[in-house]
């Protein structure tokens, strides 16, 4: 990966970060740790984000760090409806809001730009042509999307320097401690198990290798607003599948199916057209791959 952030003078460039042992954020240190020095802010490391008192105690601390990049959050989608009729007093509430709420004030209270990672789901799906660009109104119909949204009306509203990168469906090629959606539908064609995969969605897979490309980009750019850092390919679930089965050589009877209203049953609502437009980043010399071109890199590095 070319990146821009190492200056041998200067050494490396600081950023506190929330959420960097998840899936996204730990493959973001992964890939630009020879050119950031990351510290995380997690419970691990004794820092709480609902806290608001501790947790500007320790970004008052960390006085070489000009950024702090928030990737905490409650993602799981049904697990976050689940937490709706709690409303405030639920936890995706309490991580989503009012953790995104105080990292807000830490960073003003700090001078520093706040990197905010976001999601597709701040959109309802329901977009009859084209793709949602940056601009685009929004309107969340799950309780995490709903959270997300608020928190980036938070980052909007706060008065600070800020990016908001927007990603959707996140894949990589490794990660033991969670599968993404990729993975998941590989492991279960890995064993000759049949999988039933919705055909009435549009979603756009993400590469997270082009996520760390894009936030060093927007870095070194000294960008500000609204980005979707998102692949450059619109697919159906079950076209995904196909794609999967095609790269790795599975086999496609194993396939079938399905539609939302079945699949999802019982759980938190979907969009059923969430394509999104990564033109604005692109325009900073940003390559996000199609999700083709995604699965033949996660077939080499898996294969390494």
């Amino acid at each position: 990966m070319k990146t821009g952030g190492k200056n041998s003078n200067m050494g490396k460039s600081k950023i506190l970060g929330t959420g960097l042992g998840g899936l996204v954020g730990s493959r973001i240190v992964e890939l630009l740790i020879d050119y950031y020095a990351f510290e995380n802010i997690s419970r691990k490391t004794g820092i709480d984000i609902t806290h608001k008192d501790s947790l500007i105690k320790k970004v008052k601390s960390v006085l070489d760090a000009k950024i702090i990049l928030h990737m905490a959050a409650k993602a799981d989608v049904d697990e976050c409806e689940k937490d709706k009729p709690l409303a405030e007093n639920g936890e995706a509430w309490k991580i989503n809001v009012l953790g995104t709420k105080n990292v807000v004030e830490a960073a003003r209270e700090t001078g520093k730009k706040l990197i905010y990672i976001s999601t597709d789901f701040v959109f309802d799906g329901k977009k009859q042509s084209g793709a949602y660009r940056e601009e685009d109104g929004r309107r969340a119909i799950n309780w995490y999307g709903q959270t997300k949204l608020e928190g980036e009306k938070i980052v909007e509203s706060a008065g600070i320097p800020f990016i908001i990168l927007r990603i959707a469906y996140p894949y990589r090629a490794i990660f033991a401690k969670k599968k993404d959606f990729i993975r998941a539908i590989a492991a279960r064609l890995g064993e000759k198990k049949p999988i039933s995969v919705v055909s009435d969605q549009v979603i756009t897979p993400t590469f997270i290798d082009d996520v760390a490309g894009a936030l060093d980009r927007v870095i070194q750019t000294n960008a500000v607003g609204i980005y979707h850092a998102v692949g450059s390919q619109f697919v159906t679930p079950h076209q995904a599948a196909v794609a999967i089965v095609k790269t790795f050589r599975y086999d496609r009877s194993l396939i079938s199916k399905t539609t939302r209203r079945e699949y999802f049953k019982n759980k938190a609502a979907r969009g059923f057209r969430l394509a999104l437009s990564n033109d604005k980043i692109r325009k900073l010399g940003v390559n996000m791959r199609t999700f083709a071109e995604g699965l033949g890199e996660v077939k080499r590095q898996q294969s390494v």
